[in-house]
């Protein structure tokens, strides 16, 4: 019968897996391409720890960046679907729970149910630390397609409006921070970064 700790490591050594899922999100760096899923996991727990300023005032930011760190650990099994890939959405939610169910169940069953709530509560965006953690998920691979002078939009013809659309959780979960997004698709807009 495996200990606690047992089921700890072995859930430590799983989710270093994150780190070969690679995004379709570029790097701003000249050493490689695509981001990997660890990489946005750490890059926007950071971000929430600078933008605590422009959460609603009753967020918890620490409840914020368990979120952000885990989120994305069902891409282990689920890998990473492209934001704007429609086909690839089709059966997103199903690929994930079964990765949820797995991958969380490695651990001690009540820190398996306390990371699974964390992240169901995030893809439902149920609360305003889920809204505001949503808003800088979208929020990242915004300020790098638009560093890497278009980046995974050019690559794949993303439109204005897709953008725009995929940027709502920003306009409602950190709406001090709404103007940043209008700022970057008016550039990448008017560089021919994204189709209009």
């Amino acid at each position: 019968m495996p200990t606690r700790i047992d089921l700890q490591l072995a859930f430590i050594l799983e989710i270093d897996k994150l780190k070969t899922i690679l995004r379709q999100t570029p790097i701003t760096g000249p050493s490689r391409r695509q981001e990997n899923d660890a990489e946005h996991s750490w890059h926007i727990a950071v971000m929430a720890s600078l933008f605590a300023e422009y959460a609603p005032a009753t967020v918890d930011i620490t409840r914020v960046t368990r979120m952000l760190l885990i989120h994305d650990i069902v891409e282990i099994d689920a890998g990473d679907t492209f934001a704007y890939d429609v086909a690839g959405y089709s059966d997103k939610t199903e690929r994930e729970l079964r990765a949820a169910e797995r991958i969380f169940g490695l651990l001690p069953a009540d820190q398996a149910a306390d990371l699974r709530a964390l992240w169901e509560e995030f893809e439902a965006a149920s609360s305003p630390e889920a809204c505001f953690a949503n808003a800088l998920d979208r929020l990242q691979p915004l300020l790098l397609n638009s560093r890497t002078g278009g980046g995974s939009w050019s690559n794949h013809q993303v439109t204005r409006a897709q953008v725009l659309t995929r940027m709502e959780p920003v306009r409602t979960g950190a709406p001090q921070l709404w103007p940043v997004v209008l700022e970057v698709v008016e550039d990448a807009t008017s560089r021919g970064w994204l189709l209009v």
